[in-house]
């Protein structure tokens, strides 16, 4: 058996079809049985996961029994939304708007972030946009430090490395929106007496790529099973329409346009889902150098960077301790 034959970019394909009835079949027992809900409410921002999600639950639970919600923000795309509400139209789900800059503002979420970046930009004020950005994971060994980058009112672009305390701090106010966002779904949920369905696919939930008490929390996760590039395969065999499935995935957390790429994982989707498959299976980084075209030095990188962090997902996935634990 050759290399090629053992590991390839193909390694990630699936029978669609099947996995939509296997996911749609839990999905029902988990709401109706299990957990003794009427129904599902879903946050759809417009992107692959929340989009195959809401289909998911449209299928699983019948149009009328699912819930759509679009919870926009001053940063937040218009696409998002749009993108949403097409999606929603096309199963015959409901859709309802909040829009939570009010909420973001009343607990200084912007005014925080700003803080914090004029903490090393400290000109940053009223007109700027910004997003912070981490480097490449197979540029080098060296640790990885987060930068901000900042746009001028008159366009001119400022990239400043963070310190950890002005890190922290704009994290710690931007995940004001996640957290918002989840306070509304379990609003609508438990007026409705429905279930909150998670969007986390694999790669995130693996790699702790959310907020804990935000978009972290659901009743249900259906497809937190699947790697990003199989959600696609889901996508296309639901129907979703090809230009939320073209759309590249991105954050819509910050002002600037950010892409979950240089946010977080630092390797396109595809390769990320394929070098964590190849850590889960033990597949030499020889190997999967060979199918990506990159070094197996690069591919160690990759897969340090992943077990790095599976340590903090390990946190954020914990339950509350308790002293008898």
């Amino acid at each position: 058996m050759t290399q090629q034959t053992r590991f390839s970019r193909e390694a990630l394909a699936i029978d669609a079809p099947s996995a939509v009835e296997r996911i749609t079949t839990a999905v029902r027992e988990q709401v109706t049985s299990r957990l003794k809900r009427r129904g599902a409410v879903v946050a759809v921002s417009g992107g692959i996961d929340s989009s195959v999600v809401l289909a998911l639950c449209a299928r699983a639970l019948g149009p009328g029994r699912v819930l759509a919600l679009f919870l926009p923000e001053r940063d937040s795309s218009p696409d998002s939304e749009r993108l949403g509400r097409l999606l929603a139209s096309q199963l015959g789900v409901e859709g309802i708007t909040e829009d939570i800059t009010p909420a973001l503002e009343a607990v200084r979420c912007y005014a925080r972030r700003d803080e914090a970046v004029k903490e090393v930009i400290p000109e940053y004020g009223p007109g700027w946009r910004c997003k912070i950005v981490l480097p490449g994971v197979t540029d080098s060994d060296r640790y990885r430090l987060f930068s901000v980058v900042a746009r001028s009112p008159d366009g001119r672009e400022v990239r400043e490395r963070l310190t950890l305390g002005a890190y922290l701090g704009i994290v710690a106010a931007t995940n004001f929106k996640q957290r918002v966002r989840k306070m509304l779904e379990y609003h609508h949920a438990d007026r409705r007496n429905f279930a909150v369905a998670g969007t986390p696919n694999r790669l995130e939930y693996d790699q702790g790529f959310f907020v804990k008490l935000g978009d972290g929390a659901a009743d249900v996760k259906p497809i937190a099973h699947l790697y990003k590039s199989q959600v696609y395969q889901v996508a296309e065999a639901l129907g979703v329409p090809e230009e939320i499935r073209r759309r590249p995935p991105t954050t819509d957390t910050y002002s600037l346009a950010q892409s979950q790429e240089e946010f977080y994982f630092s390797l396109p989707y595809a390769e990320m889902d394929l070098c964590l498959y190849a850590r889960d299976h033990q597949i030499a980084p020889s190997e999967v150098a060979e199918a990506l075209g990159r070094t197996p030095i690069e591919i160690e990188r990759v897969f340090r960077d992943i077990d790095s962090k599976r340590a903090v997902a390990r946190g954020l996935l914990m339950a509350p301790l308790r002293v008898d634990d």
